[in-house]
């Protein structure tokens, strides 16, 4: 019953709103640009403008989506730093593979664990 009671609740924050466009090649990527708003639709030159870069590498397993935020004021400057955005998001993905990888490598296996949980036998 509490989760139905907030979905009664739910509300969009009109003073947090933004308005989405898409820019792609159809060939390498695309280039995402969230503008704020206001609520009455104009923009709101108070806040800046958001600009993120999506791709797919291509690995044994299949398609990978790759994704990383551009600092850019327009779209021209996006489009130029697409390639650094995407290097950065990929550098990122290995590092944080080779944390979880070294996590794993250090972490205690206990007998329980290797037995598939804890037993519910008591001797």
């Amino acid at each position: 019953m509490a989760e139905q009671q907030s979905l009664d609740n739910m509300q969009i924050d009109g003073s947090n709103l933004w308005k989405e466009e898409n820019f792609t090649d159809l060939q390498v990527g695309s280039i995402r640009k969230l503008s704020p708003i206001k609520i009455d639709g104009s923009d709101d030159d108070s806040r800046k403008a958001s600009w993120s870069a999506t791709t797919n590498i291509m690995t044994p397993s299949g398609a990978l989506p790759i994704s990383g935020d551009i600092e850019a004021e327009t779209l021209e400057e996006a489009v130029n730093k697409f390639p650094e955005a995407i290097q950065e998001a990929i550098k990122k993905l290995q590092d944080d593979m080779i944390r979880m990888q070294q996590e794993q490598a250090n972490r205690i296996v206990t007998p329980d664990e290797l037995r598939g949980g804890k037993s519910d036998i008591i001797i």
